[in-house]
Parts: structure tokens; sequence; C-alpha cells
């Protein structure tokens, strides 16, 4: 079975009202129960105001159609990420079902399921790590050497035409 990584992150909300929510959007689930109006969508397009919101997921899309009549196909991916100790948000439509993880656990998703004998294609979402406080600190540190040399030749050439900076 061949899965397709999402190229963008997903967020999972909570809405109080379907006016929320940006129609025109490319991708998006929506929810709505007795309880609740749920929904996914990209994380760029989340509505300003949510009751209850939670960033960071990325997605497997399986390939094709696939018919009503399949049965276990949720329950063996889902297993297979079990077993390697990742929860999985699942949403399903007419056509196909998404498996969603978050993005902490996306690599180690795809490793697993690609274990396991499944076809992982796609590029999936640009995965942007936290950065190290010793890198943050190393990054400053340039920078505010890069500005005070930019001072100090900006200063020598008011100096020179006569100007104070």
């Amino acid at each position: 079975m061949k899965l397709r990584k999402l190229p963008y992150h997903l967020t999972v909300c909570k809405v109080e009202s379907l006016s929320a929510i940006d129609l025109a959007s490319e991708f998006f689930f929506i929810g709505r129960t007795d309880e609740e109006i749920s929904l996914v969508c990209r994380t760029e397009d989340t509505p300003v105001h949510t009751t209850e919101r939670d960033d960071d997921w990325c997605g497997f899309r399986i390939e094709g159609v696939l018919d009503f009549s399949l049965i276990g196909i949720l329950s063996k991916l889902s297993a297979v990420l079990a077993e390697n100790g990742i929860g999985i948000f699942a949403v399903s439509t007419y056509n196909t079902d998404y498996i969603l993880v978050k993005a902490e656990n996306f690599d180690r998703a795809t490793a697993a399921l690609a274990e396991a004998g499944y076809e992982v294609a796609g590029e999936g979402p640009l995965m942007i790590r936290r950065a190290r406080e010793e890198d943050v600190m190393q990054i400053a540190e340039i920078l505010v050497e890069e500005w005070q040399t930019a001072y100090r030749l900006a200063d020598r050439k008011s100096v020179v035409e006569g100007k104070s900076v």
C-alpha cells in the first residue's frame, strides 16, 4: 500500500461556529456533532478564534480510492505506529483515509511505516527544529559583531563626511 506525505503542517482545533472556517481553503476537514465543531486544517489557515487548538501535526494520505469493503487498513497502520510508541489522529473521507502524527514523530513514523512494508512517497512539510540555546547564543553573538562592525564603518564614513551618527 502506498502512502503520500502531506506537504504542510496541520492544526487540530475546535471552533464555536462554522462561520469561523474559511471554506475557500484548499485543505480542511470539519467534524460537527451535538457537542463540538472540530477542524483539521493547514496551520496557516487556522481560524483566529478557536476554543481549543493543537498545532504541530503532519500527515500521510493513503493513495488511491479505497473501497468501503476493504477491512483493517487503519487498524494495520495504527498498529505499526502504536508498536513504535507513536500516537495518531485519523480522518476519513469518502475516498480515502489520512493518518496524522505529531511533527516530532513524523520521521520515526515514516521509517516505521516503510520498515513495515508501506511505500511512503512525497517530501512532507519543511521540518523546523527548535534550536539549542547555545546555538541561539552563538548566532546572537555573530549578529552583534556584524552590527558593531556596520556601526563602526558608518561612524568612520560620517567622520570623513563631517556628519554625526
